[in-house]
């Protein structure tokens, strides 16, 4: 069984020595030279020129199109699935454990994120500009009307799957790519970004992220949560800081973004 785990990132960075895991260059249609050992994402077919829209979804975009491996999965330069997170890059999940977990379950995700005094709506609207969500809505109810209810559900919780990191089938991967960027695209056609600074016009990155519990619900998939490894310093006071600010001050906090 073929299983490929692809490692987004926009820079050379220290990778796992295990060859279920390759990096994949994002961006690569801007960026330049691809660093050695990369899979780069403008070739075959991509849409790597979107990345400063998309993120690491341009990756995805390219596992779903050009990858054909029986599991699929995507992490983080800076962020993996590992069952011993503390022990860095030796401790995210080896094939033997992805196919271990894949045998019982549908897909492997990270532990949720939990926002507790907000929901996933209004923790969306304090981050970020209320009009792509709001318009992600319309999409569905327009285009999958069947996961409206799913979706409105999510938005009214606390909690979520977040970091469009995930381990699954090639076939659900592959289904679930292509639901992702029917409703994202759409998106991109009904809003105007072009006054969007930098860190906003990430927008469809930020977006998806609430997808793939939508996803997951409405297709009654099981699912196994395990740790996220960081491999770098979580600033975890200046997160709840700003998670507060963003609560209770939304209009000061998003003028930082400007």
């Amino acid at each position: 069984m073929k299983v490929q785990i692809y490692v987004a990132a926009h820079k050379p960075y220290q990778m796992p020595q295990d060859s279920t895991y390759r990096p994949i260059f994002v961006g690569a249609a801007l960026n330049g030279v691809t660093p050695h050992h990369y899979q780069p994402d403008n070739v075959g077919d991509n849409i790597s020129a979107s990345n400063p829209n998309f993120n690491e979804l341009t990756a995805m975009y390219w596992i779903w199109k050009n990858c054909h491996a029986d599991i699929k999965g995507l992490n983080q330069y800076r962020r993996y699935l590992a069952e011993a997170p503390k022990r860095k890059l030796a401790g995210i999940l080896s094939m033997d454990e992805i196919e271990g977990l894949l045998e019982q379950y549908d897909v492997i995700v990270p532990k949720k994120r939990h926002y507790y005094i907000e929901s996933n709506y209004s923790h969306y609207i304090h981050a970020h500009h209320q009009e792509p969500l709001d318009v992600m809505r319309t999409v569905i109810h327009d285009q999958h009307p069947d996961f409206l209810a799913d979706f409105d559900r999510l938005m009214h919780q606390t909690s979520a799957h977040m970091f469009n990191m995930m381990i699954m089938p090639g076939p659900k991967f592959d289904a679930y790519a292509e639901w992702v960027f029917d409703i994202l695209f759409e998106v991109r056609n009904r809003i105007d970004i072009s006054d969007y600074d930098v860190q906003e016009a990430r927008v469809f990155g930020y977006l998806s992220e609430l997808l793939l519990d939508v996803w997951i619900n409405h297709q009654h998939l099981s699912y196994v949560e395990v740790p996220v490894m960081y491999m770098e310093k979580q600033q975890l006071p200046a997160k709840a800081y700003n998670l507060l600010k963003r609560k209770f001050f939304p209009q000061a906090a998003k003028r930082t973004h400007f």
